[in-house]
């Protein structure tokens, strides 16, 4: 019975851990007006960050100039997205998919 009630309680406890698909959408949004004007998305997306250190990096990015207008959104985004429980990027390719970069 024990093993029933835990397992429920972790079903009913995800979802609300989980940010909610509009708040992601926003920050899918944001992240194209905050951060795309001075990098790319592979170098955003090929990092695996926890939520301090996303943060920190928000930080820092604001200090240098940077208007974010939705932060909280932004922030659960990268999260959930490029928390640093997700799996590795996969590697850059070449133009031609062979890895090998061009000189």
């Amino acid at each position: 019975m024990n093993r029933r009630l835990l397992i429920l309680a972790c079903a009913l406890a995800s979802p609300a851990l989980a940010a909610d698909q509009a708040t992601l959408e926003r920050g899918q949004k944001e992240e194209g007006r905050s951060c795309l004007p001075c990098h790319s998305l592979r170098l955003i997306h090929s990092q695996r960050l926890s939520k301090a250190a996303w943060n920190k990096e928000l930080d820092k990015m604001t200090g240098w100039g940077t208007k974010i207008q939705d932060r909280d959104a932004l922030l659960e985004y990268l999260v959930a997205n490029f928390g640093d429980d997700k799996p590795a990027a996969p590697p850059a390719m070449s133009g031609d998919g062979s890895g090998a970069k061009k000189p």
